[in-house]
């Protein structure tokens, strides 16, 4: 009986599992597609995992071979010397690759699988990626990240490179999709906006916008997207006075910048915090608060006149 189980236990991996590999979110999610059927047809199985991806994983490399009747490989291309040292040390095993790309159906990387079920080969009608079928996760916040390590005009107050360390890697804890951004225009990088309307049109498609700068806030709050604001220069500046000016309360300084209180804005954002931006957004549409450019007006009329 216990040879029978060790027969039919089945071990998942593919590139994903490689130490020098890589998981792609494709590779993953075809990877749950796979998990979906064989739960659903009352199979057992294990993964086995790249140390670097998954580091509380079951890992290819410390996985027992003898353990384990039937190897799947599961999607990326079939090729290269990796694959190969795969087949002789799963020799034992029925090996079957699905989801793959088979460049080369000659190669020992492809004619090494018992059974090769591909998305694409030569000469044969392709099929669906198996991630197009996976089972669709639930949505987590979009969160877009606008920080900067400048503003050296403040001296000794300057805490900037903290509070970048210390944001970044709380935002690594966070589950979201997390999108780096840049206030800087640039007509000549692509990876940049070359207009207003541009960022403005990626802000006003995010969750939250986390940001020690004054106008990640306010271009935040003008498209209507929460903004998790940290002032990074020690004692408060303009961060602080302009989250004032707006009357936005997520707010945290430098100095009492920690995990907690992060998460205690973090939490508002996502949920009260947001119509409260639209609030604030739908304010700066009509005009209400002082910016200054009438001054400027009355200013120049006084001066030509004098």
């Amino acid at each position: 009986m216990h040879q029978e189980r060790r027969q039919s236990r089945i071990l998942l991996t593919g590139w994903f599992g490689f130490p020098d590999g890589e998981a792609t979110a494709g590779d993953v999610l075809a990877l749950r597609r796979i998990e979906e059927v064989l739960r659903r047809a009352g199979l057992d199985y294990d993964i086995a995992w790249s140390p670097g991806f998954r580091p509380g994983a079951l890992h290819l490399d410390d996985v027992a071979p003898e353990r384990y009747g039937l190897l799947v490989f599961v999607c990326g291309p079939l090729h290269g010397p990796r694959i190969e040292e795969l087949h002789r040390r799963f020799a034992h095993c029925v090996r079957i690759a699905v989801g793959t790309s088979v460049i080369d159906p000659g190669s020992a990387a492809v004619t090494g699988f018992d059974h090769v079920i591909a998305r694409d080969a030569p000469a044969v009608a392709p099929a669906l990626d198996l991630a197009a079928h996976a089972p669709a996760p639930a949505a987590r916040p979009v969160v877009g990240v606008v920080l900067t390590h400048g503003q050296h005009e403040y001296g000794r107050a300057r805490r900037h490179d903290v509070v970048a360390k210390e944001v970044t890697g709380w935002l690594h804890g966070k589950d979201c999709a997390r999108l780096e951004l840049e206030t800087r225009l640039d007509i000549h990088d692509w990876r940049l906006c070359a207009t207003p309307a541009q960022l403005q049109s990626v802000l006003v498609r995010l969750d939250l916008v986390v940001t020690d700068r004054l106008h990640g806030l306010v271009l935040a709050l003008r498209a209507g997207t929460p903004a998790l604001a940290v002032d990074p220069v020690e004692g408060g500046a303009k961060v602080t006075a302009q989250a004032r000016a707006c009357d936005w309360p997520a707010l945290v300084h430098a100095e009492r910048l920690d995990a907690a209180e992060l998460d205690r804005w973090w939490q508002w954002c996502l949920t009260s915090g947001r119509a409260a931006a639209r609030r604030i957004r739908d304010e700066f549409a009509e005009g209400a608060g002082r910016d200054g450019a009438e001054e400027l007006v009355a200013a120049l009329r006084r001066g030509r006149a004098g």
